[in-house]
């Protein structure tokens, strides 16, 4: 699973904020993308959110896949009127507090198993694979919590394009092999945007 590059910010918007990446999210995708090309990648997934599909761009280029678009993965924010980089919100004191109660009293059931029944077909589909999954720090949450058994679905924060890898068996069980790796951006400092 990779998490998208670095959106623009996106306030009152009439509709969904849906936002592009800025100039150092394409330049952290790219990295990315670098990275992973020397992997056997047979497939690629990804949230029909313009941050992620811009995020996916390079790596289908590098490795001729077409994309499969898939609505499960998207961010649980994905109707919301704005998106606010999580850097920007927590150097706004206030604002991150109140976006930090509403994630502790915002139901979560209904992301959460529209994440687990898509990210467990793409496994299903995928047997003896490897594919990457190009998403949402909330997605990466959703998944990675069910499968370490965490009750807390937004235990930590991935990077901006961090890779996180997991493994699912034949039987269905599932690890955890890495989180937030951001080994691809440590040639470029300047692109680990906290």
């Amino acid at each position: 699973m990779v998490r998208h590059g670095r959106p623009e910010r996106v306030e009152n918007a009439e509709g969904p904020a849906d936002p592009p990446l800025t100039e150092a999210g394409h330049r952290q995708a790219v990295a990315a993308a670098e990275w992973l090309k020397a992997e056997r990648i047979d497939s690629i997934y990804v949230s029909p959110m313009v941050r992620a599909r811009e995020t996916s761009a390079p790596l289908e280029q590098l490795l001729g896949l077409d994309p499969i678009v898939v609505a499960g993965i998207r961010e649980f924010d994905a109707e919301e009127a704005e998106y606010i980089p999580v850097e920007e919100l927590k150097a706004d004191k206030e604002r991150w507090k109140a976006f930090l109660a509403d994630q502790m009293n915002s139901p979560r059931a209904e992301f959460e198993a529209e994440v687990l029944e898509a990210m467990t077909k793409i496994a299903a589909d995928n047997r003896g694979k490897r594919v990457a999954v190009v998403c949402h720090g909330g997605v990466i949450n959703a998944w990675s919590a069910d499968v370490l058994g965490i009750e807390n679905s937004m235990f930590f924060n991935p990077h901006y394009t961090s890779i996180n890898r997991s493994m699912v068996a034949s039987s269905g069980e599932r690890s955890i092999v890495s989180l937030n790796d951001i080994g691809h951006l440590r040639p470029t400092p300047e692109l680990i945007l906290h």
